[in-house]
């Protein structure tokens, strides 16, 4: 059976993953009566919940008699390292660009990794039925963007078609209404060359991605670039390193294939034996890691491994020390936490993960906040328990030994009338304007470099200012010199000064002057973060005083007690929100910030320690 391997590229939501709903569909593999969810390839629970792909999955479909191996992929920057490593399993890439917003930094990112791997593109105007569609504007600016990436002669003139992900159609001219997705298929077939693996040569295979099974164990999947598997053959698993002949192979790992599946549909399907140009998952090695190369035992030669971009922000995750440790989670350890974080990096190979001098503390490094904020949201959900920082970023030295930081690309849509306030607001931050363009229906994109420490916090107000109107996306573009200090957090914080539940009338008396975190009823310690000040500086409170009982009554000292709804903390508005000085305490059950030292005078004393350095520097 002839194959074409293609993965679906483009920027978070733009329809990629609805547009595969539909090829799914039309191409037969779901039955009439079978009831399917929308987005059915977001199978994860947070990508439901968020309606973003977070993973990079594979499914196939038959059309005309040929098999097409579908890749899709996430559309975010931090998650940029899953399309990186899968890139490499396939010939063709179907880039999806907006009709109304154009190429967005994510797909600039993308393009850029398939244009010099030589992958052949095929471009999809996807939701041309937009009210402010403008699909030959962008036409225009995705050809400037293969200009901008120096795109070969062939990779110009690839195939440009017009489609919608919802209604399923695709068309190859505007004028000519589409009516399905035939267009498409007969492009891939027609643009995305099969493989060109030969099936007659020893057996090699490089390991793209990562399952996990309790029955088999860890399962690899990956393209065979060459030769042929058979369940119960005897292959080799080579160490990463220079791709090569190995002339040495004592102590390599070797071991007999036990399965061995193709995918169709959202299935997967067991075979027998598979040849080069395949996308396979197969079980019977342990130590099987992203970049790995299995080959015959005859010619161990290994593959080029899988280069992804340098993590750009790092947090600590500390094993949870506050007065309410234990209570909630199922893995409150410090082994438990490492053998968690370290087992994520086998098949999240954009993070990195590093031993402190402590124990207790493991520096965390990866693409974005997002991209920390999944991990630690998944942890939670599984039952772990500990402690965040504050995030910062990693700094390289520059050639002369000068400091140097990321600096990102960031990406603004807003209605006319909200520019001067991103403008004011990104000014303190030290953004430089690279572009502004007035697309027309009285919206505005502005583009900046902005240091990515400028970033930390600013997604919180920009929807405040913007009223929700506002959309904002970036993606790290380079290292530069060290802005210099920045800003932070203009107002204090209010801190619990004793363990407590929270009472109704102390909240009463506090929030005329501060947003508070916590409701009626909640427990407290001393050192946690209940509210926000109004005003800049830190105030011990205490939100278990309750009301003197007395034998007098009047109207005024018996009024009913009105309290504002509580700010809900979520993992991602922690990360923005806290200081050097303040931690995330993250269980199943609760989201809670603290204070580093949770006792008033040891905050005191630290809090002269850093002035006496501050001073001396």
């Amino acid at each position: 059976m002839d194959i074409r391997n293609i993965a679906i590229i483009a920027h978070v939501d733009h329809g990629k993953t609805t547009l595969v709903d539909q090829m799914l569909r039309q191409a037969g593999a779901f039955r009439a009566n079978q009831q399917v969810d929308e987005r059915v390839m977001d199978s994860n629970p947070l990508e439901k919940e968020r309606g973003i792909t977070i993973l990079a999955k594979n499914t196939a479909i038959t059309w005309g008699g040929v098999k097409l191996n579908i890749v899709d992929t996430p559309g975010h920057a931090d998650f940029g390292g899953e399309v990186e490593r899968i890139l490499r399993m396939v010939d063709g890439v179907l880039i999806l660009v907006d009709a109304a917003e154009g190429p967005m930094p994510q797909t600039r990112f993308v393009t850029r990794k398939a244009l010099a791997l030589g992958l052949q593109p095929i471009v999809a105007i996807n939701k041309i039925d937009r009210s402010d569609a403008e699909p030959m504007r962008v036409h225009d600016e995705v050809l400037s963007l293969f200009l901008d990436l120096d795109a070969t002669d062939a990779q110009l003139d690839c195939p440009f078609l017009y489609t919608s992900s919802r209604a399923g159609t695709a068309t190859m001219a505007l004028e000519e209404p589409g009516t399905d997705l035939v267009p498409l298929f007969q492009s891939i077939l027609d643009t995305v060359p099969p493989p060109t693996g030969d099936p007659d040569q020893p057996f090699q295979m490089l390991v793209s991605t990562l399952d996990f099974s309790t029955f088999l164990g860890r399962i690899a999947i990956g393209r065979i670039e060459r030769g042929r598997i058979t369940v119960g053959d005897q292959v080799t698993l080579l160490p990463l390193g220079e791709p090569g002949l190995m002339t040495d192979t004592a102590g390599v790992d070797k071991a007999r294939i036990t399965k061995l599946y193709t995918f169709d549909g959202l299935n997967r399907v067991e075979v027998e034996a598979a040849a080069a140009g395949e996308i396979v998952a197969l079980a019977g090695f342990e130590g099987i890691e992203i970049g790995k190369t299995l080959t015959s035992l005859d010619r161990p030669e290994r593959l080029e491994g899988i280069a992804v971009e340098e993590p750009t922000i790092s947090v600590d995750m500390i094993v949870n020390n506050s007065p309410f440790a234990g209570r909630e989670g199922k893995y409150v350890t410090s082994r438990q936490l490492r053998d968690r974080l370290f087992k994520e990096l086998e098949r999240n190979v954009a993070l990195r993960v590093e031993e402190t001098g402590s124990p207790d503390t493991h520096a965390v490094s990866g693409r974005g906040e997002l991209h920390l904020g999944i991990l630690m949201e998944t942890m939670r959900r599984e039952g772990y328990e500990f402690q965040v920082s504050r995030p910062r970023v990693i700094l390289h030295s520059g050639p002369n030994g000068e400091r140097l930081e990321p600096y990102e690309e960031l990406t603004i849509d807003v209605p006319e009338e909200y520019m001067g306030v991103v403008m004011e607001k990104l000014g303190p931050r030290r953004t430089e304007m690279i572009e502004m363009r007035n697309p027309g229906q009285g919206m505005v994109r502005l583009t900046f470099k902005i240091p990515a420490r400028g970033l930390f916090g600013y997604r919180s107000e920009f929807l405040t200012d913007t009223r929700g109107t506002g959309m904002m996306h970036h993606r790290f573009l380079e290292y530069g010199p060290w802005a210099g200090p920045l800003a932070g957090r203009k107002k204090g914080v209010l801190v619990a000064d004793r363990e407590t539940a929270v009472v109704g009338f102390a909240l009463n008396n506090l929030q005329e002057r501060a947003e508070l975190f916590v409701g009626p009823g909640e427990l407290v310690y001393e050192g946690m973060v209940v509210g926000e000040n109004s005003r800049p500086g830190d105030m011990d409170v205490n939100v278990g005083k309750e009301k003197k009982l007395t034998n007098m009554r009047t109207t005024s000292s018996d009024e009913n007690i009105q309290l504002e709804p509580p700010r809900q903390i979520t993992l991602e508005y922690a990360l923005e929100y806290i200081e050097e000085d303040e931690l995330i305490e993250v269980t199943p059950d609760n989201i809670r910030l603290r204070k580093r030292e949770l006792l008033a005078h040891e905050r005191k004393k630290a809090m002269r320690a850093a002035n006496k350095v501050a001073d001396a520097s």
